[in-house]
């Protein structure tokens, strides 16, 4: 009975670590999450780690953008450099706007004045601007410098495959349809409110045309009580004389 208790609670315990594994490893990732994924649109990415290299820290990380973006403005992080690397093209890379570059930024380089501890959530800001694509993924590979090896962050899953089961997959963004551009909703209601202050503003201009109109007869009636007291006045001293 002893003995098959002690089994039960070791093949739990050791159950219990495999869990643990697998959880540490699915945490153990490189994330982006976008402010956007409109296409065409400007948006920030956020780039963020929280773990070491198999219990090494994190002294470095390289970001490569995907073709589709010529240009990123990084944010400049307190305790890290930071670098654009810029690439020659082999062939001029054509831009949704007709134009066409042979130099493109490649790569964002953040390198720490003091490495980043295991359990410590360190994020850098990029501003890029989306290529009008929708539909497409874009893949951010990044390396994972330590202080003692590295991680590439750089697996794409194929077709139907999910990413949390490589090793090491690389961040992805899913481009959507763009924003529209125009009026807003909030914008709609006022232009419903106009012919309602139109009516306000005739209804305040008859107003100010009857009041006048009131002046005028009163002006007319003053005159003509005026004239009947001068006619009487006259016919008095007539009747006097």
């Amino acid at each position: 009975m002893k003995t098959s208790v002690r089994r039960t609670l070791t093949a739990a315990a050791a159950t219990t670590a495999l869990m643990g594994l697998g959880l540490a490893g699915a945490a153990a990732h490189v994330t982006i999450k976008p402010d956007t994924t409109a296409a065409g649109a400007h948006a920030l990415l956020t780039v963020g780690f929280s773990h070491d290299c198999d219990g090494s820290p994190t002294n470095k990380l390289t970001i490569s953008l995907p073709e589709p973006l010529v240009d990123a403005k990084p944010e400049i992080v307190p305790g890290w450099t930071v670098e654009k690397v810029t690439e020659t093209l082999d062939e001029p890379l054509a831009l949704d706007n007709g134009s066409s570059v042979t130099e493109r930024v490649g790569q964002i380089v953040y390198t720490a004045e003091a490495p980043v501890e295991d359990g410590y959530l360190q994020q850098f800001d990029i501003s890029v601007q989306l290529p009008d694509r929708e539909g497409e993924t874009l893949a951010f590979p990044v390396l994972q410098g330590c202080v003692e090896g590295e991680t590439d962050w750089a697996q794409i899953p194929a077709e139907g495959e999910d990413p949390h089961s490589l090793d090491a997959p690389a961040p992805t963004i899913t481009l959507t349809g763009a924003e529209e551009h125009g009026h807003s909703e909030d914008q709609e209601p006022a232009a419903e409110e106009q012919p309602a202050d139109l009516e306000s503003a005739s209804a305040a201009s008859e107003g100010s045309s009857g009041a006048a109109t009131a002046g005028y007869v009163g002006l007319g009636a003053g005159v003509l009580g005026l004239i009947a007291g001068v006619a009487a006045l006259l016919r008095t001293r007539t009747a006097k004389g």
